[in-house]
C-alpha cells in the first residue's frame, strides 16, 4: 500500500515487468496485506524479525535445534545458478557475443581446475573476463561432486559473507544462518569448482577463504589493480590480454552486423592500437557504427520526401562522418548523446547512484515512461552497461565520463528520488525480501546520496527486508547509515530502534561487546521516550549477552597463582623459589651491634619431600667497616614465612602520645614470651637478605643506644660541676668554660667496634676538700652547672700555674698539662656530645 496516498499496488511480477504501481481506484487498506515477520534461526537464537516494533532474540528451546542440513540436489543448483545470472531484458534477445582467441586460456583454465588447483585470472577491466568465466562453467559441469558455484566479490573485502553464500548456495538451509564454528565445519565438507567473479580481496583475507574451503577449486577472476594472494597460497596465475587485429575486426563486423569498408578497416586498426585490443572497446566502437549507419540511412530516407509542416527535421541531410580516433577511444559522450531520452534518464540516475543501475522494472516509476523498461537493452547493447551478479552497472570509465559532460548535476534530486521510491517499494507486502536483497546495491547507493528524512524512512522499511533475506552485511550497513541520519534528524524513536537492531546482529555474530554498547544506547534512548514494550524487549537480550560473558569466561578461567601443595600453613605467604646454589658465609658483624636471636618460625604442614643442604665453607672475613648481609645455605626449594609482627603490649588501638609509644617499646611489665614450639628436625632456612628477628633487634639496639647517651650524659655533668681542686699528685689541668655546642662530634654508626680504652693504673682516690667523687650512673649530679662562661678561672694550688684562657673563636675547650704527668687516665668530656646511631634491620 501506498503509504502517502492510500492506495494499492499490483503484485511485482517475479520474471521481470515494472514494479509495483498505484492503480487509480483506491482500496482499503488492509488490501496491502500484514506486516512481513520472518522467524529464522541464527546459531544458537530464534530471531524474530518485527519490521514494527523490533527484532526479538531468544535462546532455541530444547528439541527445536535445526537438523543438520542436506546438500541441494543438481536440478535444485542449475535453477539456483541461473537465478544468479542478471535477469533477461524486455524486447528482442540481443545476438551472442563470440568468445575470440580465448580458446588456449580456458582449456589451461579447465585443465588446471581439474587438477583441483587453484587459478587468478587477472585482466583490465573490459578484457572478456566474465565472458570467459561463462565459456569454463560450461566445460566443468562434472569436475566436482558438488558441481560450479557461481559466486560475486564485487564491494567483498572480508571472507565471511562468501563463506555464508558459499553455504547457501550447496546446502539446503532456508531460513538459517549457522554460527561461525557450525559455519567452517560444513563449508570444509564442500567440493565444487567456484567461479569468483570481480574479486576485491587479497592477502591473508583470500587465505582465510582458501583454508576454510579445502575441497574447493577456485577461479579467482580481478584486475591487475586487486591485492595479489601470499606466497604460499599456492594459487596459479593467468593474465588475459587483448586481442589481435583479425579478431578485433571480427568482432566489430559481428557488432555492426556488415563487412567493413576500407575507411572503417584502417580506423578498426588505429583504434586497436589506441585501446591494446580490449573487446569492451570493440563492442562501443560497433555501436558508433550502428548509431551512425542509422543516422545516414534515415537521411537517405528523408531526402526523397519532404518533410511535413510540423516535423523538426532538417532539410539538408548531414553525411555523418566516422567517429575519431580519440571519441572511438572513450566513446560514453557520444553513445549517450544518440541514445533515446528514457536511456539518458536512466545514465542520470545511474550516476546519482555510484554507478548502480536500478533494475529495469524500477524505471518507469523512476523515469516517469512506461517504456523505460527497455532503456537498458539499449544501454547494455552500447557497451555502456556490465553485468554484475544479478544486476547491471555503468561500464569501467563510463561513470566519470559522463559526469564530465554534466550527467551528475541533478545527482542530488535523483538520488532523493530514488530514495523515496525504493522506501515505499521495499516496504510492500508482495516485495519478498530475496528480491530486495538482490538490489542491495542500488538501495544503499540511494540511502548514501539521499536527505536526512528520506534516508530515515529508507533505511526503516528496508532494514527488515535485509534481515530477513539473510543478507546481514547490507542489513549491517543500512542500519549504520539510519542511526546517522535519525541522529541528525533529531528522531529519537528511530535512533533506538536502529540501535537495538544493531545490538540484536551483533549478539547474533557473538560480538558481545559491541552488542552490550548497542543495547545500552537503545535502552537508554527509550527509557527517555517512556517505551516500555521496547525497553523490556532490550533487556531480554542484553541478559543474552550477559549471559554469553559468563559463558565465556567460564570455559577460559583466568590464570592463578598458587602455593604448592603442603608448604603453606594457614595465615602465612609463601614464596617458593627455584632451586640454587648455597653461597658462602659471610663474616659476622661487629660486636658494636649484636643481633638478638630470631623468634622460632611457626611450625608449617610438613612438607612432601624435603631436598638436601648443601654447606659452603666460609671466605676469609671482608675488612672492617664493610657491611655483608649473612647469606644461609638454600635448599632446593627455599620458602621464605612471614610472621605477622604482634605489639608487645597488646594494644588494641594505635598509640596516640609519645608516652604510648615509648611504653609499646619498652614496657614496664613485659609479658613472659610464650614457651617455643618445638622445631621439627629440618627447618628450611630463611632466604637469604632476610635477617630474622628484625623487630626484637631494632628495639635492643635502639634501648642500648639510650643507655649510652644517658651515660655520657652523666659522666660529663659529674665532670663539670667539680669547684675543687685537682689533687697534688696529678697534673694540674685548667680548661676552658664549659660550651653547650661542641665542634667535634663522635659518631657511633653502630657498625664499626667501639674504641676499648686503653689499659692503665686505676686513678687514685682523693680526699681533697671541695674534690668531688666521681659520679655514680643513674644517679642525677647535685648542681647543675651554668652554661655561661664563669668570670674566673677554678681554685688552683699556688706551686702550679694555670695557663690564661684561650682568646680564639673556637669555643671548644683547650687542655694545658703543666708538670710531668702520672699514669692516671682522666677522660673530659664536657663540651662533647657523643652520639651512637641504632642499628636497623636492612
Amino acid at each position: 500500500m501506498d503509504r502517502t496516498h492510500g492506495q494499492t499496488e499490483r503484485h511485482e511480477q517475479p520474471t521481470g515487468g515494472s514494479a509495483p504501481a498505484a492503480p487509480t481506484a483506491a482500496a482499503t487498506p488492509a488490501a496491502a496485506g500484514p506486516a512481513r515477520v520472518v522467524s529464522l534461526t541464527a546459531g544458537g537464537f530464534a530471531l524474530t524479525v518485527n519490521p514494527v516494533d523490533g527484532s526479538e532474540i531468544e535462546p532455541l528451546r530444547p528439541g527445536t535445534e535445526p537438523a543438520r542440513p542436506a546438500k541441494r540436489a543438481a536440478a535444485d543448483r542449475a535453477a539456483r545458478a541461473a537465478a544468479a545470472r542478471p535477469p533477461v531484458l524486455p524486447g528482442p534477445a540481443a545476438p551472442a557475443r563470440p568468445l575470440l582467441e580465448r580458446e588456449e586460456e580456458r582449456e589451461r583454465l579447465v585443465r588446471l581446475l581439474g587438477r583441483g588447483r587453484s587459478v587468478r585470472l587477472t585482466g583490465p577491466s573490459g578484457s572478456g573476463r566474465s565472458a570467459l568465466l561463462d565459456a569454463v562453467a560450461d566445460r566443468c559441469e562434472g569436475l566436482a561432486p558438488d558441481g560450479v558455484v557461481r559466486l560475486s566479490g564485487y564491494g567483498q573485502q572480508q571472507p565471511g559473507e562468501l563463506l555464508h553464500a558459499l553455504y547457501a548456495a550447496v546446502y539446503e538451509a532456508d531460513q538459517q544462518r549457522p554460527g561461525r564454528a557450525e559455519l567452517l565445519a560444513r563449508v570444509r565438507e564442500i567440493g565444487a569448482v567456484v567461479l569468483l567473479d570481480d574479486l576485491e580481496m587479497g592477502g591473508s583475507a583470500l587465505d582465510e577463504l582458501m583454508r576454510a574451503t579445502p575441497e574447493c577449486a577456485y577461479l579467482l577472476a580481478a584486475t591487475p589493480d586487486t591485492r595479489a594472494p601470499s606466497d604460499d597460497s599456492h594459487v596459479e596465475e593467468v593474465f588475459l590480454g587483448g586481442l589481435g587485429k583479425a579478431d578485433c575486426l571480427e568482432l566489430l563486423e559481428a557488432g555492426v552486423g556488415r563487412a567493413l569498408t576500407d575507411e572503417e578497416t584502417a580506423w578498426a586498426g588505429d583504434l586497436r592500437f589506441a585501446s591494446e585490443g580490449l573487446p569492451l572497446r570493440f563492442v562501443q566502437a560497433a555501436a558508433l557504427l550502428r548509431q551512425r549507419d542509422e543516422l545516414n540511412h534515415h537521411a537517405e530516407d528523408d531526402e526523397e520526401e519532404e518533410p511535413g509542416v510540423f516535423e523538426e527535421r532538417p532539410r539538408d541531410a548531414v553525411h555523418v562522418p566516422l567517429p575519431t580516433l580519440a571519441e572511438g577511444a572513450a566513446p560514453a559522450e557520444l553513445l549517450a548523446s544518440r541514445v533515446s531520452e528514457s536511456a539518458r534518464a536512466a545514465l542520470r540516475i545511474a550516476c546519482a547512484l555510484g554507478g548502480e543501475l536500478p533494475h529495469h522494472a524500477h524505471l518507469p516509476a523512476l523515469v516517469g515512461d512506461t517504456h523505460a523498461d527497455t532503456a537498458v537493452a539499449e544501454l547494455l547493447a552500447c557497451g555502456l552497461l556490465t553485468p554484475v551478479g544479478t544486476r547491471y552497472r555503468l561500464a569501467s570509465g563510463v561513470a566519470r565520463a559522463l559526469e564530465e559532460v554534466g550527467y551528475g548535476d541533478t545527482a542530488s534530486e535523483e538520488a532523493r528520488t530514488a530514495a523515496r521510491h525504493y522506501a515505499w517499494w521495499t516496504g510492500h507486502a508482495s516485495v519478498v525480501p530475496e528480491r530486495v536483497a538482490a538490489e542491495a546495491d542500488a538501495v544503499l547507493a540511494a540511502l548514501a546520496g539521499a536527505d536526512v528524512v528520506a534516508a530515515v524512512l529508507l533505511a526503516r522499511t528496508a532494514a527488515p527486508a535485509f534481515a530477513a533475506s539473510l543478507h546481514w552485511e547490507a542489513w549491517e550497513r543500512v542500519l549504520r547509515s539510519g542511526a546517522e541520519a535519525a541522529r541528525k534528524a533529531g528522531e529519537v524513536a528511530e535512533q533506538a530502534y536502529f540501535h537495538h537492531e544493531l545490538g540484536v546482529l551483533a549478539l547474533c555474530e557473538e560480538r558481545l561487546d559491541r552488542a552490550r554498547a548497542e543495547l545500552e544506547t537503545s535502552i537508554g534512548l527509550r527509557g527517555a521516550l517512556a517505551d516500555k514494550r521496547g525497553t523490556v524487549a532490550g533487556r531480554r537480550a542484553l541478559a543474552l549477552v550477559v549471559d554469553g560473558e559468563t559463558a565465556g569466561a567460564a570455559a577460559s578461567p583466568p590464570l592463578r597463582l598458587e602455593a604448592p601443595g603442603g608448604v603453606a600453613a594457614a595465615g602465612e605467604a609463601v614464596t617458593v623459589a627455584t632451586p640454587a646454589a648455597a653461597a658462602p658465609k659471610a663474616a659476622p658483624l661487629s660486636k658494636a651491634a649484636p643481633v638478638a636471636k630470631a623468634a622460632p618460625l611457626a611450625k608449617a604442614a610438613p612438607v612432601a619431600s624435603e631436598a638436601p643442604t648443601t654447606k659452603v665453607a666460609p671466605v676469609a672475613p671482608v675488612a672492617p667497616g664493610a657491611r655483608v648481609a649473612p647469606v644461609v645455605p638454600v635448599s632446593a626449594e627455599a620458602v621464605t614465612r612471614m610472621t605477622p609482627v604482634v605489639p608487645v603490649t597488646g594494644r588494641s588501638d594505635a598509640p596516640t602520645t609519645l608516652s604510648e609509644v615509648f611504653e609499646d617499646a619498652f614496657p614496664l611489665n613485659p609479658k613472659p614470651a610464650p614457651p617455643a614450639a618445638p622445631r621439627p628436625a629440618t627447618t628450611p632456612a630463611p632466604a637469604p637478605g632476610r635477617r630474622p628477628g628484625g623487630r626484637r633487634l631494632v628495639l635492643l639496639a635502639g634501648a642500648g643506644a639510650l643507655a649510652v647517651v644517658a651515660l655520657g650524659t652523666v659522666v660529663s655533668l659529674a665532670l663539670s660541676s667539680s669547684d675543687s681542686a685537682p689533687p697534688e699528685q696529678g697534673p694540674a689541668v685548667s680548661s676552658t668554660p664549659a660550651v653547650t655546642e661542641s665542634a667535634t662530634t663522635t659518631v657511633n654508626s653502630g657498625i664499626d667496634p667501639a674504641p676499648e680504652p686503653p689499659v692503665s693504673a686505676p686513678p687514685v682516690e682523693t680526699s681533697a676538700p671541695g674534690q668531688s667523687a666521681a659520679p655514680t650512673p643513674g644517679r642525677s649530679p647535685a648542681r647543675t652547672p651554668s652554661r655561661r662562661p664563669s668570670p674566673t678561672p677554678p681554685k688552683s694550688p699556688p706551686t702550679t700555674p694555670v695557663s690564661p684562657a684561650p682568646t680564639t673563636a673556637d669555643p671548644s675547650p683547650t687542655p694545658t698539662v703543666t708538670g710531668e704527668p702520672t699514669p692516671t687516665t682522666t677522660t673530659t668530656q664536657t663540651g662533647t656530645t657523643t652520639s651512637v646511631s641504632p642499628v636497623t634491620d636492612r
